[in-house]
């Protein structure tokens, strides 16, 4: 099977992004930034937590067997 002719070919395509307009692209970098403090905030407080959480299960399991 070959292509008709007048259907080209994509050899003589140039991938191109479409350029957002300067607000939104401002506006997409400041979410991708406020998302990347979001995590971090997150990924430092989540081993706290986790201590906290075993904490708490170690001391309603005493309770259980003190109880």
């Amino acid at each position: 099977m070959t292509w008709p002719p007048e259907l080209g070919t994509l050899g003589g395509m140039a991938w191109t992004t479409p350029r957002l307009d300067p607000e939104r692209s401002r506006r997409r970098q400041q979410l991708i930034a406020e998302l990347a403090g979001a995590r971090a905030v997150r990924q430092r407080e989540r081993p706290q937590r986790v201590r906290s959480e075993r904490l708490r299960e170690l001391i309603a399991t005493r309770r259980r067997v003190a109880g």
